[in-house]
């Protein structure tokens, strides 16, 4: 016993317009590339951020909440 097949009544869409991306979806991704490639070349330049206290507290306020 064979199951009926589906056909198509409409062709599928091209991608054209409605298929391109939007330019901030190649941006970022060479962004976030140049910038590890940038920290690779000269990790001298990769300093430990020192983070305000405040933001600290908030986190690790956020964690404890989380894990209860």
């Amino acid at each position: 016993m064979s199951a009926p097949t589906h056909t198509r009544l409409h062709p599928a869409p091209r991608a054209g317009a409605a298929g391109r991306l939007p330019w901030w979806a190649l941006a970022l991704p060479v962004l976030a590339f140049t910038a590890l490639l940038a920290l690779i070349l000269n990790p001298s330049d990769a300093h430990a951020a020192t983070g305000d206290p405040a933001i600290s507290h908030l986190l690790e306020r956020v964690h404890q909440l989380i894990a209860r």
